[in-house]
C-alpha cells in the first residue's frame, strides 16, 4: 500500500516545523550562544525527527524494527561527545516540537500555536525573568592566606576591587603551596559585563581619539 508523500498536509506540517524549529534554533538558541555546530545540528535534527515520525506514525511496525529504530538512535547519541545541559534542554525541544507537529491530529493553525508557545516559553527562560544571567572566569590568584573559609569574604572583596566584577561567589579548582597561589573559578553578574564591555569599549574609544590627536598635531 502506497500513500501520497507531497500533499498539502504534509508540506504544511513540514513548513510549520521549520518556522518553529527557526525560530527557536536562529531566534532564541543562537541569540545567546555563537555555536553555529549546534545551531546547524539541533536543526537538522528537528526536521529529521519530523520527517521519520510524520512518515511512519500511520505504519505498523514490528517490534524488532522498533527496537532496531531505538538502537541506531542510542548509538548516535553514546558514540557522540558530552553536551552541555543547555544545549541538551533544546535539544529537547526540538524533538518535542518535532513529534507534536508530526503525530497531534489538530488542524494546523493549532500546531503552530503550540509551537510558538513553547518558543515563547524558551525565550522567557532566557531572560533574567526566570535568573539573572551569570558569568565566569578562571583566575590565578597569590593573596593564598585568603582562601582559608574564615577570610573568603576577604577574598571576594579583594576580586571585587581589582577586577571591578559583581563576583557574588567562587570555587578553588587548584592549590600550589609551592608558589602560593590558587586557581579560582569565579562567577559574576550580567551587569557588572555589560558594565565592563562599556568601559572597554569607551577605554578603546579614548585611545583612538588620542591616536587620531597626535596624528592631527603631527601632520599640522
Amino acid at each position: 500500500m502506497t500513500m501520497d508523500l507531497f500533499d498539502f498536509h504534509f508540506l504544511s506540517l513540514l513548513v510549520i516545523n521549520l518556522i518553529a524549529v527557526l525560530v527557536l534554533m536562529r531566534g532564541i538558541y543562537y541569540r545567546y550562544s555563537t555555536n553555529r555546530d549546534s545551531l546547524l545540528g539541533l536543526t537538522m535534527f528537528g526536521m529529521g525527527v519530523f520527517l521519520v515520525a510524520h512518515l511512519l506514525h500511520d505504519i505498523e511496525m514490528s517490534m524488532g524494527f522498533a527496537f532496531g529504530l531505538f538502537a541506531v538512535f542510542s548509538m548516535l547519541r553514546y558514540r557522540t561527545e558530552s553536551i552541555p545541559i543547555r544545549d541538551m534542554t533544546y535539544l529537547f525541544l526540538v524533538i518535542v516540537i518535532a513529534l507534536i507537529t508530526a503525530v497531534v491530529p489538530a488542524a494546523p493553525l493549532e500546531i503552530l500555536l503550540v509551537d510558538m508557545l513553547i518558543c515563547l516559553l524558551a525565550r522567557l527562560a532566557e531572560t533574567r525573568l526566570l535568573a539573572p544571567r551569570t558569568y565566569n572566569k578562571r583566575v590565578i590568584y597569590e593573596k593564598i592566606e585568603n582562601i582559608k573559609p574564615e577570610n573568603h569574604h576577604q577574598l571576594i572583596a579583594d576580586l571585587r576591587g581589582r577586577t571591578g566584577l559583581d563576583i557574588y561567589r567562587f570555587e578553588i579548582e587548584d592549590i600550589d603551596l609551592l608558589k602560593d597561589i590558587a586557581s579560582l573559578r569565579v562567577f559574576y553578574h550580567e551587569v557588572a559585563q555589560v558594565q565592563e564591555q562599556a568601559a572597554s569599549a569607551k577605554v578603546r574609544n579614548s585611545d583612538a581619539a588620542i591616536t587620531l590627536g597626535k596624528t592631527v598635531s603631527k601632520e599640522s
